[in-house]
């Protein structure tokens, strides 16, 4: 499953920026809605389009891989064999 980790990078980049960030900096920031944002945050392995990918790592000045994490679905794997 991918993870979009909004979270942890608006925490690293708050502290590295010594600033807070807010979800609705982001929101303004990047285009992209309140809601969206807040689905890609609390729901695990939502599934959003890249155009939001690419604008969240141009506003936090970030590489793809820092902003998501692949984690194995061992249950799909299980089901698999």
């Amino acid at each position: 499953m991918i993870y979009i980790q909004i979270k942890e990078v608006m925490k690293a980049k708050a502290q590295a920026w010594g600033r807070k960030i807010t979800l609705s900096e982001l929101a303004k920031s990047t285009g992209i809605s309140r809601m969206t944002l807040s689905r890609m945050i609390n729901n695990q392995g939502y599934s959003t389009v890249t155009d939001h990918l690419d604008k969240l790592c141009t506003y936090f000045e970030c590489e793809l891989h820092e902003l998501i994490q692949y984690v194995p679905d061992h249950q799909s794997s299980l089901h698999a064999a």
